[in-house]
């Protein structure tokens, strides 16, 4: 299968270039590997979460007053 690749220009902060760079040289691999890596880890954290959202929808709110009570009550505040 063969991948296609898209380019982007993207604009980093000096110093967070520079990061890359050396990580880049010390693990050789391309920027691109890296930065790919970190946006695709990204949104696999992303769709974890929405995930959780939803997994969650139907639970009841709870009034954070009530919470802190509660808290309270059991001496964990």
């Amino acid at each position: 299968m063969k991948t296609s690749h898209k380019r982007a220009t993207v604009y980093f902060d000096a110093s967070l270039h520079r990061a890359l760079r050396v990580k880049a040289a010390v693990t050789e691999r391309s920027l691109s590997e890296i930065v790919n890596a970190a946006v695709k880890q990204s949104m696999a954290e992303d769709a974890e979460d929405l995930a959780a959202f939803k997994d969650r929808a139907n639970e009841p709110n709870l009034a954070f007053e009530v919470v802190l009570k509660d808290l309270r009550q059991r001496g964990k505040l």
